[in-house]
């Protein structure tokens, strides 16, 4: 069962995703500027680097952004077994190019950009350039599958790519021709759009947090979507009016006195979900060490013995971590290597079982993530692809005395 709350006050909104009461994933977006990715920009390269095969391009942000030689390629290009050309042989300081933001500026660096453009619908993803029919590995069920790529095959024209994505499953051939005729109606405005502008400058800005959550949370699944703001709530609603008009009967306004995050118990899960110790529910625990590239994070039994031996103890705590973690990793928004020192257990059998769980779980995950496997010194090590800023960093900064390093002085 899943829900989706969203607060709206006058500088944030945000979102939390409740799947069987627990909270799955939390989003923040400034009233003041949306997310920046997906947004197109008419750029200019302002330095070429052929030792990091990469440029610096300007597209009106404080920082120019990257664009790695992979991304400034045709969308097959990169894919053939020739040796690559230099970026120095495709650009130079002062051309002007289209340009879509695939990863926010985080830390010090700026935006990174690509030249593989898309653009998200309901049902799909439009490719202008990429020549091909993808569908979601989340549909399983191969006469679904063949039938969507199908349909997209038919629906497509020579040199355009299209995704069919999860929410495609189970809808008809006109829904989707709809969304793909819209999307490329929005394509042509912005090709249209950079022959006019002046470089840098914005031609396409994705949705905003309440459109985007409408639009890739809200399925026949889910329960309710419950908003505490008129304004948004009619945004909603005429969305899915469009696009799904069976699901509109899932929202509602919430106009109680109480905060909407309070009320549910959203705000209580997320203070213990973004402590560096987090309990499980045997009594076991977790202790999460965070860096801007790496996740460590150590299980221990704490206060679980276990009735049975300790094999079964480990492997039970450990169940229960593979299953958090993967919870966690969706809800902090992690990004990066991940390395999990599971407990130490004595059988293969096991060990596989907690590959395969955790395996299970990050199959909810909208962001992609792999597991690597067990390195030589017993460790799981994955990794999850990260996109956007922490969503906490919108309400915590480091202290500028410690960095964030500080401890207490015990005598």
């Amino acid at each position: 069962m899943k829900q989706l709350f969203i607060h709206c006050s006058q500088n944030i909104t945000q979102s939390a995703l409740l799947e069987d009461g627990k909270l799955t994933e939390f989003s923040v977006e400034r009233t003041e500027g949306t997310s920046l990715i997906g947004n197109l920009y008419k750029g200019r390269v302002v330095n070429v680097l052929p030792g990091m095969q990469a440029a610096f391009v300007d597209i009106g942000l404080s920082k120019n952004a990257f664009l790695y030689v992979d991304d400034a390629l045709h969308p097959h290009l990169d894919k053939q077994p020739k040796v690559k050309p230099a970026i120095n042989e495709l650009l130079k300081p002062g051309d002007e190019l289209l340009v879509q933001v695939m990863k926010e500026p985080l830390g010090g660096k700026g935006a990174r950009v690509t030249t593989h453009f898309s653009i998200p619908g309901r049902w799909l993803v439009y490719m202008p350039d990429a020549d091909y029919v993808g569908i979601s590995k989340k549909i399983e069920l191969e006469t679904e599958r063949a039938r969507l790529k199908s349909l997209a095959e038919t629906m497509r024209r020579n040199g355009e790519g299209v995704i069919l994505r999860t929410n495609a499953e189970g809808e008809s051939q006109e829904s989707l021709a709809e969304d793909l005729e819209a999307l490329r109606r929005a394509w042509r405005n912005i090709v249209n759009r950079s022959r006019e502008a002046n470089a840098p400058s914005e031609l396409h800005r994705d949705s905003g947090l309440v459109e985007r959550m409408v639009r890739d949370v809200i399925t026949p699944d889910t329960e309710q979507l419950i908003i505490d703001d008129r304004i948004s709530l009619q945004a909603a609603k005429d969305y899915l009016r469009q696009t799904a008009p069976a699901l509109e009967g899932k929202v509602h306004l919430y106009e109680e006195a109480k905060p909407l995050f309070d009320k549910y118990g959203i705000k209580e899960q997320l203070d213990k979900a973004f402590q560096p110790r987090i309990w499980l529910p045997s009594g076991g625990y977790l202790v999460w060490e965070q860096t801007e590239a790496l996740t460590v994070i150590d299980v221990n039994t704490g206060k679980y013995t276990g009735s049975i031996d300790l094999e079964e103890t480990v492997f039970q705590t450990n169940k229960e971590a593979a299953d958090e973690v993967a919870r966690l990793l969706r809800l902090r928004d992690v990004g990066g290597i991940i390395i999990i020192d599971f407990i130490d257990m004595e059988t293969d059998e096991h060990r596989h079982q907690i590959v395969q769980q955790l395996e299970l779980r990050i199959k909810r995950d909208r962001t992609k993530c792999q597991v690597v496997g067990w390195t030589k010194l017993g460790l799981m090590e994955m990794t999850r692809k990260k996109a956007r800023e922490n969503a906490m960093n919108f309400f915590y900064e480091t202290c500028a005395s410690c960095k964030g390093r500080g401890k207490i002085y015990i005598r």
